[in-house]
């Protein structure tokens, strides 16, 4: 956790586990089960469930929810795949939610 030290960034709300970093954040516009949610390029600390196709409100994909790797908790989904050429940007990132997260500095 020293690698972290001084660096904004998000922990899980449950139990403070670091999920992903501030710098790795792409976008706020973005829409998951709970309200608003975040669009990261990468996450960490998490697991990566099974893979699922599933139509979003952008296309269908294929995605892993994904979970906070010490209490458990959904946080959101990775984006495994993309099956509309204009949406492949999303391909390997990561959505978690707002409302399972807190900023830390």
């Amino acid at each position: 956790m020293e690698e972290l030290a001084g660096r904004p960034l998000y922990s899980c709300i449950n139990c403070r586990n670091p999920v992903a970093l501030r710098i790795d954040l792409i976008s706020k516009n973005f829409v998951a089960k709970s309200g608003q949610a975040y669009l990261f390029s990468h996450a960490m600390n998490v697991v990566v469930g099974q893979k699922v196709d599933k139509q979003l409100m952008t296309g269908i994909f294929s995605v892993a929810d994904i979970y906070c790797c010490n209490c458990g908790q959904e946080m959101g989904w990775k984006y495994v795949r993309a099956y509309d050429p204009k949406q492949m940007f999303k391909e390997g990132k990561f959505i978690i939610e707002k409302a399972k997260i807190v900023k830390e500095y």
